[in-house]
């Protein structure tokens, strides 16, 4: 070759692209918190979620006071997934919030990385099992006030305090029907999951 003939470029050969990683998440809570919102809100495909007609008969088990308009009730699970950046991609599971579906739980919550337990403050207790549950099971979570009418009727102090959570569970106020305030929750609960694995 003479210096004059142009020179080939070398061109790197293609790298693949991986696929983002996989990552369970369960979001968890009373009857009419804000599960299924806070999937919807989210999630970049339809959320699948398993709701059902409220009946007179669930209406009489079930506390609608405190939410009068509240017509369906997730029976199931929802299901929705959200792609965090090239490289990890949340794939969430909404737990039913009725005592009588616990028996679901379980299956719903193999393999999860953490939870997002999801609290209205007007119905502390409702939300007790949830926490209950992923503190026996020693699942990294993170409890997310939802913010009804954009405010909560306790301080976050005060809601530790009553549902006896550690200072290593983070607390937090959070609007379900916002996309980017469900966006930091979740990524709080990352961050717990995250702390677990290098602990």
């Amino acid at each position: 070759m003479t210096m004059t003939e142009p020179l080939t470029p070398v061109t790197a050969a293609p790298t693949a692209v991986r696929p983002p990683l996989p990552v369970k998440m369960v979001i968890a809570g009373g009857f009419g918190v804000g599960k299924t919102t806070t999937v919807g809100s989210i999630s970049e495909i339809e959320p699948l979620t398993t709701e059902a007609a409220i009946t007179e008969v669930a209406a009489g088990v079930d506390d609608l006071t405190l939410t009068p308009a509240k017509t369906t009730t997730t029976v199931a699970m929802d299901f929705g997934c959200v792609t965090i950046d090239p490289t990890l991609k949340l794939y969430l599971f909404g737990t039913p919030g009725q005592e009588r579906f616990g028996f679901m739980w379980d299956d719903i919550v193999e393999g999860a990385v953490g939870g997002l337990v999801v609290v209205d403050t007007r119905r502390l207790d409702d939300c007790y099992a949830a926490v209950d549950y992923f503190e026996h099971k020693g699942i990294p979570f993170a409890v997310a006030v939802n913010a009804f009418d954009g405010k909560v009727e306790h301080s976050l102090e005060e809601v530790r305090w009553a549902l006896d959570v550690s200072e290593g569970v983070p607390v937090l106020v959070f609007d379900a029907r916002d996309r980017g305030s469900v966006r930091d929750a979740l990524l709080v609960v990352l961050e717990q999951a995250l702390a677990r694995t290098e602990g």
